[in-house]
């Protein structure tokens, strides 16, 4: 896909949206993930292992890293928000400009990671280009690597002037994620700060 395609995008507008609204956002959701996401965090860092090397799509603010830092891993922090990267620099923290639809997730003389972390980010994939997405985050992780994601619990697509959101019945995402190369191995669901209500995937990538 062209440059030309992408800057059109709904995936596009959304992105444009966070550059504006990053440090609210960071002010919303605090500074520490809620106990739900956590247990999720650490089931990933357990079955990863404490030396994790990791990368996470969509940092935001770097919370969720933050936490599995705290747990041993190596966390590679990367956002397509710029906004989102400053946050994090001005923390002290290294974070890497990486969009997901754009970007190879991993070079191709680097070995893949141990875990991909992908929480709340792909509900602003535009649906037709999942499939590429979820794609290359098969091949970015090594071979039985980890792949944890979330998508919002809904019918259909929210759009606004500014934000494009995919919403996800139970089971749709999940066989999006079996065709990708993943099986998963636990689910479950949440709901988040907002009353918003998500559906999380521990996946391992198939050999």
């Amino acid at each position: 896909m062209s440059d030309n395609a992408i800057s059109g995008t709904l995936n596009a507008r959304t992105l444009r949206m966070y550059e504006d609204y990053a440090g609210e956002y960071a002010l919303r959701v605090g500074d520490q993930p809620d106990p739900d996401r956590c247990q999720w965090l650490q089931r990933l860092r357990n079955a990863a292992g404490t030396r994790a090397r990791i990368l996470e799509v969509g940092s935001g603010a770097g919370r969720d890293a933050d936490y599995l830092e705290s747990l041993g891993c190596h966390v590679r922090r990367t956002d397509a928000s710029q906004a989102f990267l400053d946050l994090q620099t001005a923390r002290g923290h290294q974070a890497h400009l990486l969009n997901v639809i754009t970007d190879d997730l991993v070079a191709p003389s680097e070995r893949g990671y141990d875990a991909i972390v992908a929480m709340c980010v792909l509900i602003h994939v535009d649906r037709p280009l999942l499939p590429g997405v979820l794609a290359k985050a098969r091949e970015a992780v090594r071979a039985n690597g980890l792949f944890l994601v979330s998508v919002r619990e809904g019918v259909g697509d929210e759009l606004s002037s500014t934000c494009f959101t995919s919403l996800w019945r139970p089971g749709e995402f999940e066989l999006l994620v079996i065709d990708s190369g993943f099986f998963i191995e636990s689910t479950g669901r949440y709901e988040d700060c907002f009353g918003d209500v998500w559906g999380t995937l521990l996946c391992r990538r198939v050999s």
